[in-house]
């Protein structure tokens, strides 16, 4: 017997949507407001720019002939599906987990629509402290990493699995 979306953690999709919105709004702007590396310094630590980065993290593969988009499109892809699996085999009720996935899911979403209309994706995030710089990033990145932490953080605060000890089932709790 199927049962009802609205139950399993596919309900956590409208996480994902919004995380999607905001981050391809966001880079849409930054695209059609400021010129490539154009920088607006927001404090002494951070700045706005608009910069294209056709590899992944800290432009990893950036230097690549362009394989590399094809590459990060199919694990985008890969992670989404995947994701979309637990959270359709994980309860509604168990928020964390599911809001963690569909938070990963969003900005794989976002940096993908990158990938495949622009062949790269644009960052405009710009921290540093004194002569030290971290890599530009955007909302999908964000919402990668806090979802990727709530993954692990999740992992910490679930109960350890008693059933194999006590050789209860899950249905049978």
């Amino acid at each position: 017997m199927k049962k009802p979306l609205l139950s399993t953690g596919l309900r956590w999709l409208w996480l994902s949507a919004l995380v999607f919105v905001l981050d391809i709004g966001s880079k849409l702007w930054f695209m059609n407001h400021l010129a490539l590396y154009e920088l607006i310094p927001v404090t002494s630590f951070f700045n706005l720019t608009y910069v294209q980065n056709p590899g992944a993290a800290f432009s990893f593969l950036a230097e690549h002939s362009g394989w590399q988009r094809w590459f990060f499109a199919a694990i985008a892809l890969l992670v989404t599906g995947a994701l979309s699996v637990w959270m359709y085999r994980t309860p509604a009720s168990h928020k964390l987990a599911n809001g963690a996935y569909a938070l990963i899911i969003g900005g794989a979403l976002g940096n993908l629509f990158d990938r495949l209309v622009h062949g790269f994706v644009v960052d405009f995030l710009d921290f540093y402290w004194g002569s030290y710089h971290w890599p530009a990033f955007n909302l999908a990145d964000v919402a990668i990493c806090v979802g990727a932490a709530l993954v692990v953080l999740e992992g910490f605060l679930a109960p350890a699995d008693d059933s194999a000890s006590s050789g209860k089932s899950d249905q049978a709790r």
